[in-house]
């Protein structure tokens, strides 16, 4: 089952008063749910497919839950909002959808931390898109003054993820 279809039978449930609906075709069981103001959404395939739950996930439907065997995934939560919006702080912001890593491997040190001093062309952290790891760079030369989101964390395109305190 395409990630497509499954989008389109959302919209379908979703739009009518059925409550609950279950598919079952090539070994792929899917099953929604309403409860209240918010559905349910649990995709069930072979090992081999579940790349295609794991995209349905990352799909924009806030109110959409997926959970896959064996793969288990949460729509992503939002990101920690700066505490102080300080105007003269410079924000180095995702190019894109991914996900967060602030090391170059799991147990190294990470690439910067608050307090430490960057240059412009100094790589700050990598955000993960479909298996390519993308280096990004600090943009400016300063001071890290807060790390706004977690190793591992889901980020949006646009979304702060440094403040910097420009020399």
């Amino acid at each position: 089952m395409k990630i497509h279809e499954i989008r389109e039978i959302i919209k379908l449930i979703d739009q009518s008063s059925i409550n609950e609906f279950k598919l079952e075709s090539d070994g792929t069981k899917v099953t929604l749910r309403k409860s209240g103001a918010t559905e349910t959404v649990v995709v069930t395939q072979a090992a081999v497919q579940a790349p295609v739950a794991a995209q349905l996930a990352v799909a924009p439907a806030p109110t959409v839950q997926a959970v896959a065997a064996p793969v288990v995934a949460e729509a992503p939560k939002a990101a920690p909002v700066a505490v102080a919006d300080d105007a003269n702080l410079h924000k180095i912001v995702s190019p894109m959808v991914g996900t967060f890593y602030s090391s170059p491997e799991p147990g190294k040190p990470a690439y910067v931390q608050a307090g430490d001093k960057v240059n412009a062309s100094k790589v700050v952290c990598i955000v993960e898109a479909m298996k390519l790891f993308n280096e990004i760079e600090a943009e400016v030369t300063g001071e890290i003054v807060k790390v706004l989101v977690e190793d591992g964390q889901l980020v949006e395109y646009g979304q702060p993820l440094f403040l910097v305190k420009p020399e």
